[in-house]
């Protein structure tokens, strides 16, 4: 039996060589620049809160972002900007539903 993908990706701001990853408030200029990617697509007014597909956290004291999978289904082009951006800048990635303390 092949395993269920979980639906969520979580971008940590720590790089795969252990550093703290900046700015510190990269999480959450992320997430606004995704705020309009949300079910039912940009409203007006969308961009004044995050969207549910792509939200800022904190883990364990190091800020994150929660990418679920339901933007990959919405538009494969803003899963990609998320997760090229993990790459590009070396950020550990988990799946599953983080267990957050902010």
């Amino acid at each position: 039996m092949v395993p269920v993908p979980a639906k969520e990706i979580v971008i940590h701001g720590v790089t795969c060589q252990g550093k703290p990853f900046r700015p510190s408030d990269w999480a959450e200029r992320l997430a606004g620049v995704m705020s309009s990617f949300r079910p039912g697509g940009p409203r007006p007014g969308s961009h004044l809160g995050y969207s549910p597909w792509c939200t800022p956290t904190t883990v364990k004291g190091v800020s994150c972002v929660v990418v679920h999978r339901d933007l990959q289904d919405h538009d494969v082009m803003a899963w990609d900007f998320c997760m090229n951006f993990a790459r590009d800048n070396e950020l550990q990635l988990t799946e599953g539903k983080p267990n957050t303390d902010g």
